[in-house]
């Protein structure tokens, strides 16, 4: 399919993206084609409404999608009839709306569809491949926002491990995980600016440092079409890189040193976070719990 060479080669998707994305407009025309009773040839894709794609997301959740999971195919639907260049009803469908509650992690899937609706917003190929950098480092690798537009081209080769200048000058080492390191060299590749060892890493669409506002301004609109909590900030990214580490067995004092936190204190909020986290599986599925 055309639609997943795009993807590979124009907007740098990872192999699992193409593959969901892939499979989303492969079902989205096999739903059209018996809604409409009919083929369903690219330019007749213009004739998509808003009242289709409700149908098909009720299609797809009447075979057990949740609201997370529906939000991000319809994301993968907006990529597609954008694609197209047929479809202009998917962007003013509105996701389904993701429960919201007490501060809670962004689980992962959630955290991918983010990165990559942001990503696809993007006014720019090179800038979509530079915001899913930013927001993998901070999801896969615990950085605080402005750690990470901080980068210089000093970081360049990217090895196992990143040093990071964090809060009052205090610098450590993370692990990059082969994902968050391969995002970072597609961005350098595809960067219209050089990487000078003394100049910003990530830089703004006219060429100077890439600003914290511009992430949390893309974060925002992405979450608003996914459908998710309005805590789902840049942060929160780096909330879930915690609090899933915790939930995995990391010990407290390794976890302050991979965060950076200057007091133990700081680090132990993500115990409260798991603790209520357990809380829920329990009194959902626990017989006498209620």
């Amino acid at each position: 399919m055309a639609f997943a060479a795009h993807l590979s080669r124009d907007r740098r998707r990872s192999m699992h993206t193409i593959r969901a994305y892939r499979s989303t407009a492969e079902r989205l025309l096999v739903f059209l084609q018996a809604h409409w009773g009919g083929p369903v040839p690219r330019e007749r894709l213009g004739k998509v409404t808003t009242a289709d794609l409700r149908a098909f997301l009720a299609h797809r959740r009447g075979e057990g999608l949740g609201n997370a999971s529906a939000a991000r195919e319809l994301s993968a639907v907006r990529a597609f009839l954008a694609w197209t260049g047929e479809g202009e009803a998917g962007p003013r469908l509105k996701g389904p709306r993701v429960k919201a509650g007490v501060p809670r992690p962004v689980a992962p899937h959630e955290a991918l569809a983010l990165a990559e609706e942001v990503a696809e917003d993007a006014s720019e190929p090179w800038i979509g491949v530079r915001d899913w950098a930013v927001l993998l480092l901070l999801y896969g690798a615990g950085l605080r926002i402005g750690e990470a537009v901080g980068l210089t081209g000093a970081v360049l080769p990217l090895g196992r491990t990143l040093s990071v200048t964090g809060k009052r000058g205090k610098t450590r080492i993370v692990p990059l995980l082969p994902q968050v390191r391969r995002a970072i060299e597609a961005y350098a590749e595809v960067s219209p600016w050089p990487t000078k060892r003394d100049a910003p890493l990530f830089r703004g669409a006219k060429g100077g440092a890439l600003s914290p506002g511009i992430i949390r301004t893309s974060v925002r609109r992405a979450r608003g079409r996914l459908g998710l909590s309005d805590r789902t900030t840049p942060h929160a990214l780096r909330h879930s890189f915690a609090t899933h580490l915790l939930g995995r067995g990391v010990d407290l004092r390794a976890l302050q040193e991979l965060l950076g936190h200057a007091s133990l204190s700081s680090t132990q909020v993500y115990t409260a976070v798991d603790a209520a986290h357990l809380m829920d599986v329990y009194r959902n599925a626990h017989p006498r719990a209620g």
